[in-house]
């Protein structure tokens, strides 16, 4: 399936608020308002500081999801990929992800232990988890051979 990225705009701010917030809310289990506050908080003001770094996912014209894609360590970090709950399994997000893989020698991402379809999908991509919190893994693809986890203490 042909999906195409565009760079996101200021029109796309109240969208990809909602796509942030909704994957954040869908995995992080039992918050207090006081927490929920402070998540909402930071969603809204850090997407807009972050626009120019944001694609909107198209297929068919459509805005279907978005990706964040930024500089981390020695690689990249895939900060976050929403695709719409209609578009899921239809190996679009998978495309993308096998598309950031083969433009990067190192990749790095964030998943919710919970999220275990997402989590299998990126170990059976060559993700490797190399440290995790109580909720999340930290996760570490490499294509270069003997590369050292360099962020253990992430």
């Amino acid at each position: 399936m042909l999906y195409q990225l565009e760079s996101a705009t200021v029109d796309n701010l109240d969208l990809l608020i909602k796509y942030k917030l909704s994957s954040i809310l869908k995995h992080a289990k039992d918050l207090s308002e006081e927490e929920f506050t402070k998540i909402n908080n930071y969603v809204n003001s850090s997407i807009p500081k972050q626009i120019n770094d944001y694609k909107v996912v198209k297929l068919d014209n459509k805005i279907i999801g978005c990706i964040l894609v930024l500089k981390h360590l020695d690689g990249v970090i895939l900060d976050e990929i929403f695709i719409e709950e209609e578009y899921r399994n239809r190996k679009i997000g998978t495309s993308i992800i096998k598309d950031i893989l083969e433009n990067n020698n190192i990749v790095y991402l964030w998943v919710y232990k919970n999220n275990i379809n997402a989590f299998r999908l990126y170990e059976k991509l060559g993700f490797n988890v190399i440290s995790d919190t109580e909720n999340r893994y930290f996760m570490q693809y490499s294509k270069l051979k003997g590369a050292k986890n360099i962020c253990k203490d992430v």
